[in-house]
């Protein structure tokens, strides 16, 4: 079978592509002298005085002596993450115990920052210099003086403590990413900076509309309240090479990329861009079976996505050892916050997977979509961050002119549930007046209450209910977060906390993709697959991975990931911490499928699904047609008349994923004011 043509790349401002006969044998992986950065044997302190943000260390204090807020803009590479925190630290503004909080949009990003920064203050990590993130957390009260968390952690802060009364300045780091936690938190601060005029906000991104935000947190009063301050120049400069021509399958591209990026470029690690866990982990697997080079170093490929244990992430940012070239294979995490030692080149797919929410059928779906100039800019920058670098853009340059310039923010396109949940529990009377940077969509908002209402989180007026309240302490969805408190009324704690710790990690099972490893993956994986759908059969695997002493030859024997188990592990105890904290002591149901089912039930009875007699599914809200996913334990059986789904993925179709057989009469019994008895698809 042929091989899909090797992409070829252009440098912009050189020869144009074909006005030479012998341009397709030049080859652009060769045209630059390697150079390296001659501060990198240099101790930390000396590292520190050589970042660009240094020379503007007494500039930003006095800013901040007289202004509240200080948008701060700066290049990739400039050192803002890491370094403006310890200005604040060394200047005062941590006396008397108060916290200088700096929030990031990703796990990974907030627990690498605080260990570089730790190492720089001098400290171990959790004393001066701490993190706090969803189910991690390294930080002491009595000493942590800065503070790395995600956005999501400060917000629950605010459910406890509304004004902050414990933090100093506030750094909001990485807005451009627009997420949809950062837009709450920028919302909020709005408010609270009324409030507490001692308190200080440092909004800190490489792309940003920065007079937008400079409008946005300015307040009444006889002196401007906010003001801007740039940090120029990226570290060191990034050539960029484009496709000739759009390249027909983009992850077989990386890999091509990547491999004659080895053979013919000086040493220097690589970081690859890609969408999501599945193209992560085949791309790992592709590059740990190339041929062998005749150079004499070796590729060390290493994955990088969220999903991924904390141990396994911290691996990309470790030196490789002697003989080897790192290359780093990752989601859009890595696109800001992040510096991955020794990356010289990066290979741009030009995809990235976004969330998006559909209030017409009330679905939330993934899809790969192509990512921004804003976010290529991102990902270039990578590469400038130690010393010279290159980027392989998998796309023609007319293509990148074409991109959007920024990433539509997720507020504008995200299931809004979680985020009026939480501005309701923070006493936000009015969430759909709320003050966010980039209004919602009213549909939007408007799905979101009602789903709210239908989960008995808000009563018929919009006022918070008790229910309510206690969904708003779970660090979860809505949806998990109302399973989570029926399971004490259902007796199946425990099994409802597995079966959410199952549901927060991907791929728990190794899925290979053809030979005999796929006919023996397929045998084994069905000593756990049962009728009533995936959940359950998720349960089966935790349940045979604890009687195995979670014993890693077991996993590896029966195909399943043992770091994703062990992720599993660390979740399922945190959640049982949270059930204790709701109030119940989670127990099990002793195998009882029905109760772990209709617990299931009470909180996702909203994502229903019932076989049409046309042989396909439909949803009960909204009519839209979709598809069991292929890797689901219902996809080779016969099709149940109804399923509940707890997500719904686009690839070549919409497909459901996390499947749970019910009994329809459970809606009618569980969820009477949203189901009612009649016939399907009745108006």
């Amino acid at each position: 079978m042929a091989q899909p043509a090797k992409p070829r790349f252009w440098k912009p401002g050189t020869e144009a592509p074909g006005s030479s006969e012998d341009r397709s044998d030049a080859d652009p992986l060769q045209s630059t002298t390697f150079i390296y950065n001659p501060h990198v044997s240099l101790g930390l302190q000396q590292q520190r005085q050589r970042l660009p943000v240094f020379g503007l260390r007494n500039h930003l204090l006095h800013a901040l002596e007289e202004h509240q807020t200080l948008v701060l803009v700066g290049e990739t590479g400039s050192g803002k993450s890491t370094q403006v925190p310890q200005y604040l630290h060394e200047a005062g503004w941590t006396d008397g115990g108060r916290l200088v909080g700096v929030t990031e949009p990703r796990r990974v990003a907030a627990t690498t920052l605080a260990q570089r920064v730790a190492d720089e203050v001098g400290c171990l990590l959790g004393h001066t210099v701490g993190y706090s993130i969803r189910f991690d957390e390294r930080f002491d009260p009595t000493a942590t003086r800065i503070k790395y968390m995600t956005e999501g952690i400060l917000i629950r802060e605010m459910m406890a403590d509304p004004l902050l009364t414990n933090y100093s300045v506030i750094m909001l780091d990485e807005v451009h990413e627009r997420t949809i936690n950062t837009d709450i938190v920028m919302g909020l601060m709005k408010k609270i900076l009324k409030k507490r005029r001692d308190l200080r906000l440092i909004v800190s991104s490489a792309t940003v509309d920065a007079e937008e935000l400079r409008r946005f947190f300015s307040l009444d009063g006889d002196r401007p309240s906010a003001t801007i301050l740039s940090v120029d120049g990226r570290q060191h400069p990034v050539e960029v090479y484009y496709s000739l021509e759009p390249v027909p399958n983009y992850i077989q591209a990386c890999v091509d990329t990547v491999c004659r990026l080895h053979t013919t470029e000086p040493p220097g690690d690589v970081l690859v861009f890609l969408t999501g866990q599945d193209e992560v982990d085949e791309v790992v697997r592709k590059l740990r079976e190339a041929p062998d080079t005749p150079r004499k170093d070796k590729l060390l490929p290493l994955p990088m996505y969220g999903a991924l244990p904390n141990a396994d992430q911290l691996r990309a940012f470790q030196r490789a050892p002697q003989g080897h070239r790192k290359v780093v294979v990752a989601t859009n995490l890595a696109e800001a916050s992040v510096t991955i030692p020794g990356i010289v080149y990066v290979v741009d797919s030009g995809f990235v997977k976004l969330r998006w929410y559909n209030s017409d059928t009330h679905t939330d779906s993934l899809v790969v979509c192509p990512t921004s100039r804003a976010s290529a800019e991102q990902r270039a920058g990578r590469a400038g961050r130690v010393r010279s670098g290159k980027v392989y853009r998998l796309y023609p340059e007319s293509e990148f002119t074409s991109l959007p310039e920024h990433t539509v923010p997720e507020v504008r396109r995200s299931d809004l549930a979680a985020c009026l949940l939480q501005l309701r529990a923070l006493g936000v009377s009015n969430p759909a007046r709320f003050a966010l940077p980039s209004p919602p969509p009213a549909r939007a908002v408007l799905a979101a209450c009602e789903l709210l209402h239908a989960l008995g989180a808000l009563d018929m007026s919009g006022a918070l209910t008790e229910t309510g309240a206690a969904m708003a302490e779970l660090p979860l969805p809505p949806t998990h977060a109302r399973m989570v408190l029926a399971a004490d009324e259902f007796g199946c704690g425990e099994e409802i906390a597995t079966l959410v710790a199952m549901l927060q990690v991907d791929q728990v099972l190794q899925r290979p993709r053809a030979g005999q490893a796929l006919l023996k993956a397929r045998m084994a994986h069905r000593t756990f697959e049962v009728e009533e759908g995936d959940t359950i059969t998720y349960l089966n695997i935790y349940r045979s991975f604890v009687k195995r002493k979670r014993s890693k030859q077991w996993c590896d024997e029966l195909f399943v990931r043992y770091k994703a188990m062990q992720r599993v592990e660390e979740i399922r105890s945190q959640v049982l911490k949270m059930m204790k904290h709701a109030g119940f002591e989670p127990k099990s149901c002793d195998g009882d499928v029905d109760a772990v089912s209709r617990c299931i039930t009470a909180g996702f009875f909203p994502n229903c699904a019932y076989l049409h007699h046309s042989g396909t599914y439909r949803t009960v809200r909204g009519d839209q047609p979709l598809a069991v996913h292929p890797s689901s334990v219902l996809y080779t059986v016969k099709q149940p008349q109804w399923v509940l789904f707890s997500e719904v993925v686009h690839t070549s179709q919409p497909f459901m994923k996390d499947l749970t057989v019910i009994d329809p009469a459970w809606l009618t019994e569980l969820a009477p004011h949203f189901y009612q008895v009649g016939t399907v698809g009745d108006s």
